[in-house]
C-alpha cells in the first residue's frame, strides 16, 4: 500500500509538537517490510510545508499498531522528545479508544486487568488473569471500558488504557470474549477491507512538553461503512 502527503491529516501543529490521524495500515515506525510510515510522512510534510533543507527532525514518542487508526503524536525537538517520554512513562497521558466488538463484557462498564506477555517471533500478545513461573516477566495491564452504544449486534466501546502495553487492548478483549472487529490474529472472525481493524484512538489529553498548557488532541473517526452506524461526518 502506498501513502503520500494527501494521507496526512495534521489535527495538532506547534513548534515542539506535530499530531497526525494515523489511517489503519500505515506503520507508525519503520519495521522489516520497509514500508511508508508515520515517521516518515510527518517529516515530509514538516519539509514541504516550511521548506526545509537537509534533514529534518521528528521524534518518535509512542505507536499505534499497524491496523489501528487515530492520533499520533510526534515531537519536533529533542526536548519534547524527552519530555513526552516521560509523561508517557509517568502514566500522564489520558488515551481514549473506540473499539468495536460482536460481544461486549459483563455489565455496561468495568475494569480488566491482565498480565501481558509479548510473544516477539510471533507478534502476538497473550494476557493471563495472574502472574506464575512461565509468565513471571509479563506486565500488568489495566484498562477501563464502557458501552456507548449497540447497532445491529455491534457494541461500541469506550475504552481508557491506563497502562500501555503491546496489543493491550486487543488483547485484553479477547481475552475475555469479546475480540475486536477484524482483529483476525486475536480471533475475530469477521475481516475488514484493507489492513484495519475496529480499533481507533481517538484522542490523547496531557501538559504540553513546555508551555504545561492542557493539549486535547482529537481524530476524527475513519469514514468507513462499519464506524458510519455510530459515527456520521459531521459527529467525527
Amino acid at each position: 500500500m502506498q501513502y503520500s502527503l494527501n494521507d496526512v491529516r495534521v489535527i495538532h501543529e506547534d513548534n515542539h509538537l506535530i499530531a497526525i490521524n494515523k489511517p489503519p495500515g500505515l506503520l507508525s515506525q519503520g519495521d522489516a517490510t520497509g514500508d511508508p510510515t508515520a515517521l516518515d510522512l510527518g517529516k515530509l510534510y514538516i519539509k514541504v510545508r516550511y521548506d526545509k533543507p537537509g534533514a529534518v527532525f521528528l521524534g518518535s514518542i509512542h505507536r499505534l499498531d499497524r491496523p489501528v487508526s487515530g492520533v499520533i503524536v510526534m515531537a519536533r525537538t529533542s526536548k519534547a522528545l524527552t519530555r513526552m517520554n516521560k509523561l508517557f512513562q509517568d502514566r500522564k497521558v489520558t488515551k481514549t479508544y473506540y473499539a468495536l466488538t460482536r460481544k461486549k463484557p459483563e455489565g455496561e462498564s468495568g475494569r480488566l486487568k491482565h498480565y501481558l506477555l509479548k510473544d516477539h517471533d510471533k507478534n502476538i500478545t497473550k494476557a493471563y488473569d495472574k502472574l506464575g513461573r512461565r509468565t513471571a516477566k509479563a506486565k500488568e495491564s489495566i484498562l477501563d471500558w464502557k458501552l456507548v452504544a449497540m447497532v445491529d449486534h455491534y457494541y461500541l466501546l469506550e475504552i481508557n488504557p491506563l497502562t500501555g502495553r503491546s496489543h493491550q487492548i486487543r488483547a485484553q478483549l479477547s481475552t475475555v470474549g469479546c475480540p475486536i472487529v477484524g482483529d483476525i490474529k486475536y480471533g475475530s472472525r469477521q475481516k475488514i477491507d484493507g489492513r484495519s481493524i475496529a480499533l481507533h484512538c481517538s484522542s490523547m489529553e496531557f501538559a504540553h512538553p513546555t508551555t504545561k498548557e492542557i493539549i486535547k488532541v482529537s481524530a476524527q473517526m475513519p469514514q468507513t461503512e462499519i464506524w458510519k452506524r455510530f459515527f456520521s461526518a459531521d459527529k467525527g
